[in-house]
C-alpha cells in the first residue's frame, strides 16, 4: 500500500516531487499552495487525514511554521526550504515535543551532499597551506529567493568545520532558469584548483526528499539530510 504524501508548497519543485512520488511507494494525498496555505490555515487534521508524511518546499518566511504545525499533529516533514535556519531551535523543540521526525537541508540532491564531503576533504588540506586564498559562488535562477544559497553558505560552514579558517570569498549570481550551480576554488600565485558541482534539473533535488520522506516514516525528532545519507537506499 502507497504511504501518504502531502506536498507543502506546490511550486515548481512540488510538482516535480508529485510527478516522481509513485516511484518511492507514495499517493500524493494533499497538495497546498501559497493561497491553499496562508497562514497555515491548510495544516489541518481533517486535510491531513492519510498522510503519513509531508514535504515542504515554501518560503524562508512560512517555512518553520509549517514544520510546527504538522509536527503538531504528528505528521512527519521533509524540509527543502531555506532561510530559516535561525528558528530552528523552536522545530527541534516541536519535533520532541509531539514525536514527529523533520529531516532538513539546504540541498536534497545527493550528488550535493556527496559534494560536501569532497569540500571539507579539500578545505582541510589547504588549510595549512597558507599561499592559497579560497572563493564560493553559486548560480540559480532568476526566481530564487535567497542569496547566497542555503547549499553554498554550508558548504562555506563545512570549510570551516574542517579548519579552513582564512576568509572565503561568497558571491552569488541570479539569471535565466538555471537549477543550481556551486563553485568552490582556491587559488595561489602558481594555480587554481576548482570543484563544481552543477545540477541539470530539479529532479536529482526531488528524488533525493522522497528518499528523506521515506526514511524519516515512524522517526522522531530533527535530522540534518547529510546525517542520514549512509542510511538511505
Amino acid at each position: 500500500m502507497a504511504a501518504g504524501l502531502a506536498i507543502v508548497g506546490y511550486g515548481k519543485m512540488g510538482h516535480m516531487i508529485e510527478a516522481l512520488a509513485p516511484q518511492h511507494g507514495f499517493e500524493v494525498r494533499v497538495r497546498l499552495d501559497v493561497q491553499e496555505n496562508s497562514g497555515g490555515a491548510g495544516l489541518t487534521a481533517e486535510n491531513l487525514r492519510g498522510v503519513d508524511v509531508a514535504i515542504e518546499f515554501s518560503s524562508p518566511a512560512t517555512a518553520a511554521d509549517n514544520v510546527r504545525r504538522l509536527a503538531k499533529l504528528r505528521v512527519s516533514t521533509v524540509v527543502g526550504t531555506t532561510g530559516w535556519y535561525d528558528e530552528l531551535p523552536s522545530v527541534r523543540a516541536a519535533a520532541e515535543q509531539y514525536g514527529a521526525g523533520v529531516v532538513y537541508a539546504p540541498n536534497f540532491s545527493v550528488g550535493v551532499n556527496l559534494f560536501q564531503q569532497i569540500v571539507a576533504e579539500a578545505a582541510k588540506r589547504f588549510a595549512a597551506r597558507g599561499e592559497y586564498q579560497a572563493w564560493g559562488w553559486e548560480m540559480h535562477h532568476s526566481q530564487k529567493l535567497d542569496a547566497p544559497s542555503g547549499t553554498l553558505l554550508k558548504l562555506a560552514e563545512t570549510m570551516v568545520e574542517s579548519g579552513y579558517d582564512r576568509h572565503i570569498d561568497i558571491s552569488s549570481s541570479r539569471a535565466g532558469a538555471v537549477p543550481g550551480t556551486h563553485e568552490i576554488g582556491f587559488d595561489s600565485a602558481a594555480d587554481t584548483i576548482t570543484l563544481r558541482h552543477t545540477a541539470r534539473s530539479r529532479e536529482g533535488f526531488a528524488d533525493g526528499a522522497l528518499r528523506a520522506a521515506r526514511w524519516v516514516i515512524g522517526k522522531k525528532g530533527l535530522f540534518a539530510f547529510q546525517e542520514i545519507l549512509g542510511e538511505l537506499g
